[in-house]
């Protein structure tokens, strides 16, 4: 996930564990950490998102046809 244009980068595993975070060396200035706060939580919750998305993605790829549509098992 990314946020702040690309200033904050976040990557989460399938465990959704945060695993790595890249910030852009000209947003550690002490006036900009609350916006510095801001947007880490932005990027590790689009990475979660994203994460989230994949693994429906793959459970669904992977059990295509072998499970029939049951209710409450929401596979996108």
């Amino acid at each position: 996930g990314e946020s702040g244009g690309g200033m904050i980068k976040a990557t989460v595993n399938g465990k959704k564990q945060l695993i790595s975070l890249e910030i852009d060396p000209d947003l550690c200035k002490p006036e900009d950490r609350e916006m510095l706060q801001d947007l880490v939580v932005a990027a590790v919750n689009q990475a979660l998102l994203k994460v989230e998305e994949k693994a429906k993605q793959e459970i669904k790829k992977s059990t295509d046809g072998l499970i029939p549509n049951i209710p409450g098992l929401n596979l996108g």
